[in-house]
């Protein structure tokens, strides 16, 4: 009769340990991260005309990331990995893989629970289409605008060494930061017309930016470093890709994850 309260603690057990070790390979990968430009390539139409930028050459392929989970059963999800054309926007290559997760959502933790999943699709693109391979991933997740530092987009970032940029669309309590605050300082009257404005939390250090991404909206999105690249130019690769709320490389990745495990649904009933 004691059986499940003694299961139970073994599996918090379990999971406290896990936990742990999830901290040390974060702080471990957290130490390779870069947070300034890092890159040979410019931004396509927002780019300098000058003879450097031109001889770097300009960003072709952009790279979206989203997970989308089965409304029956949250343990069935569709990643999907989608390659953009930098200059007109439109998706190029996609890969998608339908799977069972194992590890539960932790808060400060998702890139455990998805990470390893996309990887994988970037692996599959590599493998049959790598000369759409992109120079650049939107992460549907965050950077350094995470608890510890370390959100989805920059596990993702560091471990296949491009520049990742985190686009979130609710904001963690980070250094004193909440998403009441944010957007009453978007509805007040001096700021109306802004498009930006800086997270800088109570220390100091500035995480991200929040992006009125659509005129009068009072819900923004999250933008924040991953790897290789400064805010600055995050900022300017997100306004550049947003035709709506959200940009465009999420944004299609959303869209046919969502499809993709719909036609799945469809073959399988």
């Amino acid at each position: 009769m004691d059986i499940a309260p003694l299961c139970k603690e073994g599996d918090d057990h379990d999971m406290v340990l896990q936990q742990q070790e999830w901290v040390k390979t974060q702080d471990m990968l957290k130490s390779r991260i870069i947070l300034h430009d890092n890159f040979d390539w410019s931004l396509p139409s927002v780019g300098s005309d000058s003879d450097n930028s031109q001889a770097r050459g300009k960003l072709k392929y952009i790279g979206g990331t989203d997970i989308s989970f089965l409304k029956e059963d949250p343990s069935t999800a569709c990643a999907a990995v989608v390659v953009l054309d930098a200059d007109t926007l439109e998706v190029v290559h996609e890969e998608y893989d339908v799977v069972r997760l194992q590890v539960p959502y932790i808060p400060g933790f998702l890139a455990f629970r998805e990470a390893p999943i996309l990887l994988g699709l970037l692996e599959k693109v590599k493998t049959n289409a790598r000369h759409f391979y992109p120079q650049l991933l939107m992460v549907d997740g965050n950077g350094i605008l995470h608890p510890r530092g370390f959100g989805l987009a920059c596990h993702l970032g560091v471990l296949v060494d491009l520049p990742a940029i985190g686009v979130g669309k609710n904001l963690h309590h980070v250094d004193g930061l909440n998403q009441s605050e944010v957007r009453r300082q978007l509805e007040a009257e001096e700021n109306c017309s802004k498009e930006l404005i800086s997270l800088t939390g109570q220390s100091g250090t500035t995480w991200g930016m929040a992006m009125r991404s659509c005129s009068g909206s009072l819900k923004p999105i999250y933008i924040s470093v991953g790897h290789r690249i400064s805010l600055d130019s995050a900022t300017a690769i997100v306004k550049f890709c947003c035709k709506y709320r959200v940009p465009e490389p999420i944004r299609q990745a959303d869209i046919r994850s969502k499809m993709f495990l719909k036609k799945r649904q469809r073959v399988e009933q």
